[in-house]
């Protein structure tokens, strides 16, 4: 699976090349300048309306450091796709470019105005594009703009990825109501019709949804389906499970058996978020019994390290440790290769 948020090293300016021998504070100085002599000469093609070549463009999105950049950038984008409309298959994909870009500078705005924009029409032609706006958007709270640009992916015919069924189940999550349930639950029936890939991360977002919509039964069977549900969000979202299914004798032995004491230290051993465990706790209210036996199991549990202050939440939206893992939520970088500014976290791959 191609990754989304690589560095641009392909569009960086060639420094020595342009200047041999210039290093340090100069190099920056005359880059600075060229980008200043760059930038005016874009400007006045489109004033002359000349042609705009595909390896300007993309050297003007490279250039691009602010806010004023990206206002030009977004002028010849128009011009260039005007001019080039009949001629993108298999050229170089402007989109995601573009979109890194905007991400980079929290230019989200602007994102959204050209990718829903009708004479844009097949210039964002790929799922990266769509991918990195709603990362950007969710990762700002934006929740319900994000689920525009996923239905404006749909309403263009993109084709979803692996990266895109993630981020539209966070959204509905997120979203938290009947009508996310049904987009969701839309979205993974046709996924399923045509034999598309959803991960487990997905799935289990899919399954707090419901769970949240107190649809247990969906909740049950999208779990079910889950290939290896060995995961720390797949053992709380179980607990869940348990717990909304009135299963109680289950739940004390899903964690009695967590401690087990001949389990091989190889062997990770599943672990309990503190919040899931409270609401174990507070449905076994009014039995003394099993709060007796809770309690201990607890005691034993809270020995042993296998409880988390995480959330479900922040479970669920965790960035995983593992790069060689395929799933969406990875560690990306935290500084942008443009600004040297700080970047919010992320929901897509580095």
């Amino acid at each position: 699976m191609a990754t989304v948020f690589r560095p641009l090293e392909h569009l960086r300016v060639p420094h020595r090349s342009l200047h041999p021998g210039v290093t340090g504070s100069g190099s920056a100085c005359c880059r600075c300048t060229l980008g200043e002599i760059y930038f005016r000469n874009m400007e006045e093609k489109l004033t002359q309306n000349k042609l705009i070549l595909r390896e300007e463009l993309k050297t003007l999105l490279h250039l691009c450091q602010s806010s004023e950049d990206v206002r030009l950038a977004k002028a010849v984008i128009y011009r260039y796709h005007t001019e080039n409309r009949n001629f993108t298959l298999g050229e170089y994909k402007f989109g995601p470019v573009f979109m890194r870009l905007c991400y980079e500078l929290d230019l989200e705005d602007s994102a959204m105005e050209l990718i829903r924009d009708k004479h844009l029409q097949g210039f964002f032609v790929d799922s990266t594009s769509f991918n990195i706006l709603m990362n950007m958007l969710f990762t700002k709270g934006k929740y319900e703009s994000a689920l525009q640009v996923l239905i404006e992916m749909k309403n263009q015919d993109v084709k979803f990825s692996k990266d895109t069924y993630v981020l539209a189940f966070a959204i509905c999550y997120k979203l938290n109501s009947p009508e996310s349930l049904k987009i969701c639950t839309t979205l993974r029936e046709e996924a399923l019709m045509k034999g598309d890939v959803i991960s487990r991360r997905a799935s289990c977002f899919a399954v707090a949804l419901a769970l949240n919509q107190n649809q247990l039964e969906k909740a049950t069977s999208i779990f079910s389906q889950i290939m290896n549900p060995e995961s720390i969000t797949c053992t709380n979202l179980n607990i869940l499970i348990h717990i909304q299914s009135n299963m109680l004798e289950s739940l004390l032995k899903i964690l009695q058996d967590a401690l087990d004491p001949n389990l091989s230290k190889f062997v990770r051993r599943h672990t309990f978020s503190e919040e899931v465990l409270a609401k174990t706790r507070e449905k076994l209210k009014g039995r003394p019994t099993l709060i007796a036996r809770f309690d201990e199991v607890y005691g034993k549990l809270h020995i042993n390290g296998q409880i988390t202050i995480y959330t479900l939440d922040a479970l669920l939206c965790h960035v995983p440790r593992d790069k060689r893992s395929n799933t969406l939520l990875l560690k990306k970088r935290t500084v942008s290769h443009r600004t040297l500014q700080p970047l919010s976290r992320s929901l897509l791959t580095e």
